[in-house]
Parts: structure tokens; C-alpha cells; sequence
């Protein structure tokens, strides 16, 4: 039997509760424990092929043909993605991330994408800075290989001052800002570096088909 959305709801709960929270060069959440271990191993397990670069990278946008979303079909093919977004639109977990990161997701838009990420990928200096209003980077491959694989943090000047840890249901968290940049550094990746990108975008978001729950704003 596939998991649910309350077990989900608590783990993230939880994991809110004991996260460490650092505020240099900008404000930043490290979160352990996002999901139960079954929420886990069923979404590693999602048969989603890993698109290729084609020697291409920089931007996640430049592969938008190729990329995954916890969407509306998705959610209807896979209970574990629907579990998942039944859970983030949960007014629980979205009155605690109101409070506990200090954003204000009232009519926002649930964006989950499910990334995996191979050899040659990079990411530039980036704030996610617009219509994004919440972004937790939640690490899921367990390939031991992995553990420097983290999110690379910059200050303003874009110098990288430090990553993330990597580690299997862990995750770093930011409110987006006109100083929190972000992103990958060119670095060898063994086999797949699977992450979920969770956002909460305001009505502005035109690519609706990437939305959870594209009729139904956080309320």
C-alpha cells in the first residue's frame, strides 16, 4: 500500500521542528527527515526517465521539454505523487511554512518538480527571486557518491561561500530574495542525482500545466 498524506504531513511537520537555521549570506533552512522512508523509496522508484543534456546546461529552463512535475496527470498515474501534493497543499504545512520562514503563500500555486540530474549538469548563480514565494531543494538519491552533491550557496559578489549538505531526505529551504543565489557547480555526478524542487508561485506563474493544483490556490 502506498503511503498517505498524513504521515507525510508529519514528518515534514517534524523535520520544521528540529531544523538548524543559518543566516549567512542570507536567510537558509536545513531540514532532516522530510519524509517517511516508505514516501522515499517509492518516489526513487517513480519510472521517470532521466532526460539528456545533450551537453547543455546552466539553466534547468534550457531542458523545459524534458522536465518532471508532481502535475495533474502524474498526480492520477502515481498514488506516492499524490500523497505528496495532497500533503504540501495541506493547510497545516502551509500555515507552518507562513510562520516558521516568514512568507506570506496565501493565494499561491503548489510547483513540485521531480529533477534528476546526470553528468554535465551545472546550475548558474540564480535567487529564484519573481514569482517564487518558498523554495525547499529536498535531496533524494542515496548513492553514497552523492553527499557532495549539495545546493552551492553564493553571496553577492556570486562568490561560493558554501553547499549544502547532500543526504537522502534532507533538505535546504529559502524564502527567495533579491540576495539568495543559489546554484550547482560543475562537479562529476555518478549515476543520478535525484532531488524534489518544491515551490509555492503566485498567480503570475503562466506555466500553469506545471502546477499541482492549478485550480486551487493555498488558502
Amino acid at each position: 500500500m502506498s503511503v498517505s498524506a498524513e504521515p507525510i504531513v508529519q514528518s515534514f511537520l517534524s523535520s520544521v521542528d528540529t531544523g538548524a537555521h543559518a543566516t549567512t549570506p542570507y536567510d537558509h533552512w536545513s531540514l532532516r527527515g522530510c519524509l517517511p522512508s516508505e514516501a522515499v523509496d517509492e518516489i526513487l522508484e517513480l519510472p521517470f526517465e532521466s532526460p539528456d543534456l545533450e551537453g547543455v546546461s546552466g539553466k534547468r529552463e534550457l531542458h523545459n521539454a524534458t522536465r518532471t512535475y508532481f502535475d495533474v496527470e502524474n498526480r492520477k498515474r502515481f498514488p506516492v505523487v499524490e500523497a505528496v501534493a495532497q500533503a504540501f497543499q495541506d493547510k497545516r504545512i502551509t500555515d507552518r511554512i507562513t510562520t516558521e520562514f516568514n512568507t506570506d503563500i496565501q493565494g499561491a500555486y503548489l510547483r513540485i518538480e521531480f529533477a534528476q540530474d546526470t553528468n554535465g549538469f551545472w546550475l548558474e548563480p540564480h535567487s529564484d527571486l519573481g514569482v517564487k514565494l518558498f523554495t525547499m531543494l529536498l535531496y533524494m538519491s542515496k548513492d553514497e557518491s552523492h553527499a557532495n552533491l549539495g545546493t552551492d550557496i553564493y553571496d553577492q559578489n556570486l562568490k561560493p561561500i558554501a553547499r549544502s549538505p547532500f543526504a537522502s531526505n534532507s533538505a535546504m529551504v529559502f524564502i527567495p530574495s533579491g540576495i539568495s543565489f543559489h546554484g550547482f557547480e560543475p562537479r562529476q555526478i555518478e549515476g543520478i542525482r535525484k532531488s524534489i524542487i518544491i515551490n509555492y508561485v503566485t498567480d503570475e506563474w503562466r506555466a500553469r500545466e506545471q502546477l499541482t493544483f492549478p485550480d486551487a490556490p493555498i488558502s
